[in-house]
């Protein structure tokens, strides 16, 4: 009773404000300056007041640490909030507390997970959250907005898409919250889309994709873009690769790593993505996407679909960037471009 009264406070006309929870990690610290850079109001939030408050002070930005074991601290922290974006990983652990509390406040949730649990959770919620006039919007930066916008743009240029193969090459080193979310959301089994429903696939394989620079080897790998994908475009099959380049998925104790990838190593290291489209009968087409470097990407496409939804872009319920905003959405953050073969 306590969470619901706090929540319903409100004024005639209050201020949209943006609150970034995990704002002190890698990702988070680079979504915080941004959206600060372009004018949003914003609020920094997370676990813990070390690095929170410092970040803070340099960004002139208020700040409230607060855990997400007790769920009136967390409706108490959203109640003045108009959109939240999650950026504090492992998603397994954050996005459920989060995506509750932002239901029950009438805050419209926004996430940069990879994780394939945080978008089963948004299907589930997805009836309680349109019926409550919140959106959940999971993968609102990163490889979900990039494959997404590639996979509906290449699918439109069908008829009856029937199938979407899609493979991302992943260049660079991992962040140190990435490696770790990763490692503790590794399937015990490597899933694909058949007839809209997620099953194992009978047996995984590798092929080669060309990502603009000759043709590579590519392994299947469970990506949330099995969901996402199918949301958007309603493509009953789906699968999808990656290829890894450098090292981009460490070994050894991830706790030791560095933060992640400084600028030049970013701008040395861009992303290539590349979709196959097979149609009822048999025809297949073929496009690519280039783009900057993840790290680069996600901090960019994040605080941008957080400045449309402030704008009033909202359609609530469980939603995809590409649904959302378009398959031209990807194309609208840095040097990002779709090219058709």
């Amino acid at each position: 009773m306590v969470a619901e009264v706090l929540c319903m406070t409100s004024t005639e006309n209050p201020p949209r404000i943006l609150m970034i929870y995990g704002a002190y990690g890698y990702t988070g610290r680079m979504v915080a300056e941004h959206a600060k850079a372009v004018g949003l109001s914003i609020i920094l939030a997370g676990r813990r007041a070390d690095g929170l408050e410092e970040l803070a002070t340099r960004l002139g930005a208020d700040h409230r640490v607060f855990s997400l074991e007790q769920n009136a601290a967390i409706d108490l922290a959203l109640s003045d909030v108009t959109v939240l974006l999650n950026c504090a990983g492992p998603y397994r652990r954050t996005a459920e507390p989060l995506m509750r509390s932002a239901i029950r406040c009438g805050v419209h949730y926004l996430d940069i997970a990879a994780e394939l649990d945080s978008y089963r959770l948004a299907a589930q919620l997805d009836t309680i959250a349109g019926a409550a006039g919140v959106m959940l919007l999971p993968g609102s930066g990163g490889s979900v907005a990039m494959l997404g916008c590639l996979a509906g743009h290449t699918a439109e240029r069908v008829q009856a898409p029937q199938k979407i193969v899609i493979a991302l090459n992943v260049s660079g080193t991992m962040s140190r919250g990435s490696a770790i979310s990763a490692a503790e959301n590794v399937t015990p089994e490597t899933l694909i889309c058949k007839d809209g429903h997620l099953v194992a696939c009978p047996a995984p394989d590798q092929r080669p994709f060309d990502f603009g620079h000759g043709a590579v080897s590519c392994f299947s790998v469970t990506l949330p873009d099995l969901i996402t994908i199918g949301r958007a475009t309603h493509i009953p099959d789906i699968e999808t690769f990656v290829h890894i380049s450098g090292d981009a998925f460490p070994g050894g104790d991830l706790a030791l790593l560095p933060d992640g990838p400084g600028v030049q190593e970013r701008k040395a290291h861009r992303y290539q993505a590349a979709a196959e489209v097979t149609e009822a009968n048999g025809i297949t087409v073929r496009s690519v996407l280039d783009t900057v470097n993840g790290y680069t990407f996600t901090p960019l496409a994040a605080v941008e679909a957080a400045r449309r939804v402030l704008g009033g872009e909202v359609h609530p319920g469980f939603q995809t960037p590409a649904g959302l905003f378009g398959n031209g959405f990807a194309e609208t953050i840095a040097d990002t471009r779709i090219v058709d073969l």
